[in-house]
């Protein structure tokens, strides 16, 4: 049953990535309309969007955790009931702050139900093509922007702002809460059957993997990588638009650059599992950190489509590599909370490069020193991730 339901398991997890993070990233489309009809300001109902960042962290944490205790399935069912919860919520808020709880506090925390656990889940299904199995769970939030956004838009333009969020929540209902009945762990070895547990497999407890070397390194490249690559996407289609571009030329900049980001996933899984993780995740964050630095060097929109495939590609590939090269260090025991804490550490590294790429803009009025900045901080995750070193194989921690 293994070699055939796995696809099953990664089936749901894209689509609970997509759902869950494509729900939440939506905001951006809501922003317009919902300031014009409740007067809010845009800072405000933005807001929302950094509560989303921060709490889907922290709960990512914690769900992966729970997720190595009780098992993937009633993690990720009880994402979806929060996840429609609190979109059809939000969809009444009658004030600002009722909204910020609502679509910050509860949709971030119901999006943290999904990645960690099903990258987890998925790391535990597969011994042979792991990467590309993570790859196309996370290529669930590659299809987000293609899918729910402009789903989102076009409740919106035949209804309202309130309609369209409440019709996804009720979607989101729909469609993740069955998809997590399927969610399974793994078969196990049946005891007596003359099935042992394999000796290469790594087995530490989630403190010992935080205390050691290879989480640190990981996830400070996983920082630095989200770090560099949040505030130039964030501030993409402004900075095109200065730039000379008309402003619906410069939003396709930013969707070419998603699309690619969902080809990248699979390229770099396949070559992951032909060349190992760590030197396709080297060889990504590169290619992350010369197509930022290039930026500065284009101004029409065929050099910005070229260079967004690049990037996209990049930014998107090495995403799930960090899960490849955790599960390999730490094994599949705790993998749901060290991959659950990975996330938590990247979340910061995405909440602080739009804040850092519009404080650059409002002190200089330009957004060069953000692409260096950025090209800067992407050369550190490249030189972070180089000194990397797996744990060797069969490494057993000694009884004191």
């Amino acid at each position: 049953m293994k070699s055939s339901y796995r696809w099953v398991i990664v089936a749901c997890g894209a689509l609970m990535t997509c759902v869950g993070i494509g729900a939440m990233f939506s905001l951006a489309v809501y922003l317009q309309p919902m300031s014009v009809d409740t007067g809010w300001s845009r800072t405000g109902i933005s807001s929302a969007m950094t509560l989303d960042f921060l709490v889907m962290g922290a709960a990512g944490f914690g769900w992966g955790a729970l997720s190595d205790r009780i098992g993937p399935r009633l993690v990720v069912l009880a994402g979806a009931v929060l996840l429609g919860l609190g979109l059809v919520l939000a969809s009444g808020a009658t004030s600002l702050l009722q909204f910020q709880l609502t679509y910050g506090f509860l949709v971030g925390l119901a999006s943290g139900a999904f990645f960690a656990p099903m990258i987890a889940a998925a790391t535990d299904w597969f011994e042979d093509n792991r990467s590309l199995a993570v790859s196309l769970v996370s290529a669930g939030m590659g299809v987000a922007p293609m899918t729910i956004s402009p789903f989102a838009r076009w409740l919106i333009s035949a209804y309202d702002w309130r309609t369209a969020m409440m019709v996804i929540g009720m979607v989101a209902w729909s469609l993740l809460v069955p998809a997590a009945l399927f969610v399974r762990r793994a078969p196990r070895p049946v005891a007596g059957a003359g099935a042992a547990p394999s000796p290469t497999e790594p087995s530490l407890s989630a403190i010992e993997a935080f205390r050691s070397p290879q989480f640190v390194v990981l996830a400070a490249a996983f920082f630095l990588c989200c770090a560099a690559h949040s505030g130039p996407i964030f501030h993409m289609v402004s900075y095109a638009i200065g730039c000379g571009i008309a402003p619906l030329a410069a939003v396709s900049i930013y969707s070419v650059e998603g699309l690619s980001g969902l080809g990248g996933r699979l390229l770099l899984g396949l070559l992951a599992d032909r060349f190992g993780a760590k030197r396709v995740l080297v060889a990504g964050l590169l290619v992350q950190a010369f197509a930022i630095a290039s930026y500065l060097m284009v101004s029409r929109l065929g050099e910005f489509y070229l260079l967004s495939v690049v990037f996209g590609t990049a930014y998107g590939g090495v995403m799930p590599l960090y899960a490849v090269l955790a599960r390999e260090s730490f094994g599949q025991r705790v993998m749901g909370t060290v991959f659950g804490a990975m996330t938590m550490v990247s979340a910061v590294g995405m909440a602080f490069g739009p804040w850092a790429g519009g404080t650059i803009f409002d002190a200089f009025n330009s957004y060069m020193w953000l692409y260096i900045g950025a090209a800067t901080v992407a050369l550190a995750a490249v030189a972070v991730a180089a000194v990397f070193t797996a744990r060797p194989q069969g490494q057993q921690l000694q009884p004191a």
